[in-house]
């Protein structure tokens, strides 16, 4: 018989109980223990509900204060000496330095860096190795969280990233190709260590996950897995090993996953269904392994297709004995919200095509009793199941006739800037009369208690249109005077108006739904709630120049207009699956080119469309980028290519290793490019050293994911590394990424200190040719 199994569970809590009693914890209003039972009652009503929905097989150590990442840095003892940690179990206050920076008389120090975790909008915390990096057990979390559940009667299987993929995601002298030679070997007797423990608690099964495995990947990388989990096998622990791989196929990993001593193999047949499906017709499967099928889409929102589904399962089981098949997810649910009965302000037309955590488990359940008892023991669901998706195939919600009619107008390939950049700069610096490293900011500013309570207030009613945008008004005013206080030269109006930067503009369109508790993880306690993009976008009118055009009244300097590029609003969003992204994407470009229009017209200087997950949606396996960055950049070019040569275009891109496509970026024909940088060592000021890239560059100077205040002179150091790539008049001062979520008095001394370390470089510059004159 096939059994019913998950990868992971959403960590946040319905109501986001995680990010309240963690926040609560960094200001000191929580204590360390009031913490502990909240994460505690998490867990155990995470293990409860997968009982109660039939899953046989429910992960445990998928839950996290902060990232699992982290969490594994921690427990292997791979802990950064600027920490200070002295040995001993790693207390809260190391770990959350780690992953956010600290500022006390104990501990100054930046966060260890952050990046998106393969193509999702989740970030992890990068490991750092160092070159003789030592390893051993730091914390007890794994073991804890096992005996957790084991004494609320629920057996579990402890989930781990794989050695293999925790070196391959690290960063530092340590890490690269070296480490899988140096490092993999004193890692796995650690892992070794844990699994010993793990068995002797009582654990049967161990998940480990692999995920680098769905990527490009060479031969000795390939070696080192065997090496890996040959080692963990012959310790003769007595457990049994299920290595997890997700959002990809593993193409040619395969022969070596399936050929390793280890009892199961988890695949996504989700994304990879095509390709594993040849895979197992080529080269069957091994007799004495589990096969774990992920059918059941971890990703999205939309219901699965169970008859589809059935017809797959019932393939593998051709190939592969039923009672080694285990059904589950493609991939941990911490990526969809957790249930779908609870948004009842949706209509139940709309609400029926959507299946969130707790549904997609149903449907893991369903599809397993399917397998098992035959397709008469699910007749009611199946037939319920093809209503709705008969629903929303036949559904005139989804298409609209005037969006069609102008794509089909559309070539997208040939959308481009009326004039050449050459021609642009000079235009476009006489405008704005700007000295070399001007200084601006990424878009959003604190997002207070009293803003979100005021918008609360006007959502619910409670307040008046007129008093609501005259609250708006004189947040704007105080955010333009305070730029103008700290010395910016380009200002933004701050945001306030904007609950999210994707969800803001989505709510202003025709084509998305919005949820009420459809939160997801996007890094720490930043919880974001993604839009579904469920039919055809269309913008009825303008969105933001209404703000843009109050901000400008209020200053004689430059204000930047604000808009999300149309890759990010496809990429953070859950998005119909019932036609290519790219054709998305191209509705979505179409409504920004209208905005770019309207605010160009009302006299915006500068427009800038952001793009931080332009990166994050490079496809995984190098043969489907190309398709990816084509219609990508395209969208880009369609989106701002009816911007004026006066109007300065600036495009901002977050927490993303672009070095591997920056001839793409390029071709966006973006005007200013404003990059992360602060967090990640100046790595990817690299890429300017190999690529002439000739349009101006903003790398950022401080990490705004942490409430440290960096120093002046920090600052004015990254600027300095910056000038050792750049020239001087290319070059914009700015921060990595938007202020949303600091508080004014971490932004205010920050961007002080932000304007005194551009004026310190200038002066030096000035002095600089003075002296060469």
């Amino acid at each position: 018989m096939a059994t019913a199994a998950n990868l992971g569970f959403p960590r946040i809590g319905g109501d986001r109980e995680l990010k309240k009693a963690t926040e609560g914890f960094w200001r000191g209003d929580v204590s360390a223990e009031e913490l502990s039972r909240t994460a505690s009652d998490l867990r155990l009503a995470a293990w409860r509900a997968q009982m109660a929905a039939g899953i046989e097989h429910i992960p445990s150590n998928d839950f996290s204060l902060y990232d699992h990442m982290l969490d594994t840095t921690a427990l292997v003892g791979a802990i950064p000496a600027r920490y200070a940690w002295k040995g001993g179990e790693l207390q809260l206050d190391r770990y959350f330095a780690m992953a956010r920076g600290s500022q006390t008389e104990e501990l100054d120090v930046p966060a260890m860096e952050m990046t998106k975790w393969f193509d999702t909008n989740y970030h992890y915390i990068v490991p750092e190795l160092a070159e003789d990096q030592a390893f051993r057990i730091t914390t007890s979390k794994p073991f804890d969280h096992y005996a957790e559940a084991s004494a609320a009667g629920v057996d579990t299987v402890p989930v781990l990233p794989g050695p293999v993929s925790f070196l391959l995601l690290s960063k530092g002298a340590g890490a690269g190709d070296a480490s899988l030679h140096r490092l993999l070997e004193p890692l796995v007797d650690v892992y070794v260590e844990v699994i010993g423990r793990l068995v002797e608690a009582g654990a049967d099964w161990i998940q480990l996950d692999e995920p680098c495995f769905v990527q490009d990947r060479n031969p000795a990388e390939r070696e080192a897995l065997e090496r890996a989990y040959g080692r963990l096998v012959a310790t003769g622990s007595g457990a049994r090993l299920l290595i997890q791989t997700y959002f990809e196929h593993v193409g040619d990993a395969y022969r070596t996953l399936t050929g390793l001593p280890v009892d199961g193999i988890g695949l996504d047949f989700v994304r990879g269904r095509r390709h594993h499906l040849e895979l197992l017709d080529e080269h069957g499967f091994p007799g004495d392994k589990v096969l774990r099928v992920g059918i059941v889409d971890g990703r999205n929102v939309w219901i699965n297709d169970l008859e589809r589904s059935l017809e797959l399962l019932e393939r593998v089981s051709a190939i592969v004995d039923p009672s080694r098949v285990q059904v589950s997810p493609s991939c941990s649910l911490m990526h969809v919200p957790l249930d779908a009965s609870r948004e009842t302000d949706l209509d139940s037309e709309l609400r029926s095509w959507l299946a969130f955590a707790h549904q997609k488990l149903a449907e893991v359940e369903i599809l397993t009793r399917g397998l098992n008892e035959g397709r008469q023991a699910i007749a009611e669901e199946l037939e319920s199941n093809h209503r709705a998706l008969d629903s929303r195939d036949g559904s005139t919600r989804t298409r609209k006739p005037e969006v069609r009619r102008r794509m089909e107008g559309l070539d997208p390939d040939r959308a481009s800037r009326p004039v050449g950049y050459d021609e642009r700069k000079p235009v476009q610096r006489r405008r704005l009369g700007l000295s070399d490293l001007p200084t601006t900011v990424i878009g959003s500013f604190p997002q207070t208690a009293e803003v979100r309570k005021q918008r609360r207030a006007f959502r619910a009613g409670e307040t008046d249109r007129d008093d609501y945008e005259s609250f708006l008004e004189k947040e704007i005013d105080r955010c333009v005077s305070t730029q103008e206080q700290v010395g910016l030269d380009v200002l933004v109006h701050g945001e306030f108006e904007r609950n999210d930067m994707v969800e803001y503009f989505g709510e202003l369109m025709e084509g998305y739904a919005f949820t009420r508790y459809g939160w997801v993880q996007s890094y720490g306690s930043r919880y974001v709630k993604p839009p579904i993009l469920y039919g055809d976008i269309h913008r009825p009118g303008p969105i933001t120049v209404r703000w843009w055009s109050y901000a400008a009244s209020c200053s004689e300097r430059p204000v930047k207009g604000m808009l999300t590029g149309p890759v990010t609003m496809l990429q953070w969003s859950f998005v119909r699956d019932d036609q290519p992204r790219s054709a998305t994407c191209y509705q979505l470009a179409l409504a920004v080119q209208d905005e770019v229009e309207d605010l160009q017209d009302a006299g915006a200087p500068v427009i800038q469309v952001d793009e931080p997950a332009l990166r994050e949606g490079l496809p995984l396996r190098e043969e489907d980028r190309d398709d990816y960055l084509r219609w990508a950049v395209n969208a880009f070019r369609v989106a701002t290519g009816t911007a004026r040569p006066e109007t300065q275009v600036h495009t901002h891109m977050c927490y993303s290793n672009f070095n591997d496509i920056i001839e793409h970026i390029a071709r966006m024909d973006a005007d200013v490019l404003l990059i992360e940088n602060a967090r990640s060592d100046e790595k990817l000021l690299e890429v300017f050293r190999d690529f002439d890239y000739d349009r101006d560059i903003g790398p950022g100077v401080y990490d705004i994911h942490s409430p440290r205040v960096p120093r002046a002179e920090e600052m004015a150091d990254h600027i300095r590394d910056s000038l050792t790539v750049l020239p001087a008049d290319r070059v914009w001062v700015n921060p990595d990424c938007g202020l949303k979520t600091r508080r004014w008095e971490e932004v205010v001394p920050a961007l002080a200190n932000m304007v005194e370390a551009a004026r310190t470089v200038r002066t030096e510059l000035a002095g600089g040719a003075e002296r060469a004159s």
